[in-house]
């Protein structure tokens, strides 16, 4: 087993960590981590599989680069949100969408 197949194996465990901590928890900072440890093992994925014949591949090496940027930018508006739903609300979960009526606004 060489070093490329086993990052793009640690790259599925995380990324079906994330998935896992997605459905699972209800707590909205818990999520944004999941999606964040989502990322991260698709990003190893990337890195994992872009390596041939013990040359490195540039384009998924800077693909991933750009993903984390791409990252980091949907993780601060996902904690800007998360926010504004505790500002708005005092609670960190996100509303149940089944049967739920719509709250009415008095603004």
């Amino acid at each position: 087993m060489n070093a490329a197949l086993l990052y793009a194996l640690a790259g599925v465990v995380l990324f079906a960590v994330g998935v896992a901590g997605l459905l699972a928890l209800p707590h909205l900072l818990r999520k944004i981590l999941a999606f964040n440890i989502l990322g991260s093992g698709a990003f190893l994925v990337l890195v994992g599989l872009g390596q041939r014949d013990g040359v490195v591949d540039p384009v998924p090496q800077a693909m991933v680069l750009t993903g984390i940027v791409v990252a980091i930018a949907a993780t601060a508006l996902a904690l800007a949100l998360a926010r504004h739903l505790y500002e708005r609300t005092g609670r960190m979960q996100l509303p149940e969408s089944r049967g739920a009526e719509p709250e009415s606004r008095d603004d």
